[in-house]
């Protein structure tokens, strides 16, 4: 049996850009019929100030080793952000040949008291996505956040994950990109192949935002509900990096006070411990015996 062909990630990223740029994009004109597309081969060698056969050669996977002045200049061509600069970057260093370590799978201890005291929805997930610990209002507001579940296998494979975001699409492709960046090169872990295999096979969105290769780092960003139990909200998610975890990312929503959407969210959580506790709300929301509250 031969050898396993080598994965070309810094060619599949450069053609994934380059089909993502249109000449109008960037001021070039257009005669005739284009048959690819975004750019040609040869435009963006032209743009960047280098060869066009050198050009192929860093696509076919034939020339590994670009100088970081190239780098900078196709990153220019492909209007890359800092972000996604950095990991093209990151995929033209060299691979260290490392034994890879066990994954782990507990939260520190102060992470979980945080997770409990915190008084919002907050979860942790591993560095494939997978939620290791997730607090009872988490659940109650996304129920596909519990422990063993993966945030990228609920976003794309169950129908009622989907109905809850009243943006499903565009929040689910910020996942896979929030992933992508994660992982860097270091897409050859058997738990993210097993996990990219399975997506690809059942979801046709996925394949698409996944040939995209887009790439955008954990951080804030608003995320639009239609609960079952409490109408619509708009929240923030917010996540962090824990502290000695190699990899694990702490999660939380929350919303701006003095809102409509502070009050809902302080409902689901009187529903989630129990009618004793009664959220001070605004006009109109009901309490958990379903009568409407006016002031």
């Amino acid at each position: 049996m031969g050898d396993m062909p080598e994965e070309n990630l810094l060619g599949d990223y450069l053609r994934a850009r380059r089909e993502l740029v249109t000449p109008e994009d960037i001021g070039l004109p257009v005669h005739g019929i284009r048959r690819v597309p975004g750019l040609r081969r040869e435009e963006v060698a032209m743009l960047a100030g280098i060869s066009s056969d050198y050009y192929l050669r860093l696509e076919q996977g034939r020339d590994r080793n670009p100088s970081a002045q190239v780098l900078d200049a196709l990153a220019r061509v492909f209007r890359l952000d800092d972000t996604a600069t950095g990991y093209l970057h990151q995929l033209a260093a060299p691979r260290p040949r490392t034994r890879r370590r066990p994954r782990r799978r507990t939260v520190p201890p102060a992470t979980a008291q945080l997770l409990e005291a915190i008084g919002l929805p907050a979860f942790v997930t591993d560095r494939t996505l997978d939620v290791i610990a997730a607090n009872a209002l988490a659940t109650a507001l996304v129920p596909g956040v519990r422990v063993g579940e993966n945030r990228l296998r609920s976003f794309f494979l169950d129908p009622a994950e989907q109905a809850l975001h009243t943006d499903w699409a565009d929040t689910a492709a910020r996942c896979v990109a929030a992933f992508r960046r994660r992982l860097g090169s270091d897409v050859d872990d058997p738990r993210v192949v097993q996990l990219v295999g399975e997506l690809s096979l059942a979801s046709e969105e996925f394949r698409r935002v996944w040939a995209r290769h887009d790439v955008r780092p954990p951080g804030n960003g608003t995320i639009g509900m239609n609960h079952p139990q409490v109408g619509r909200l708009n929240l923030t998610m917010s996540k962090m990096d824990v502290d000695g975890s190699d990899g694990m990312t702490l999660a939380l929503y929350h919303a701006e006070p003095g809102t409509e959407d502070a009050e809902r969210l302080a409902l689901l959580a009187s529903l989630t411990t129990g009618p004793g506790r009664r959220p001070v709300g605004v006009p109109g929301v009901r309490d958990t015996d379903g009568t409407a509250r006016t002031s």
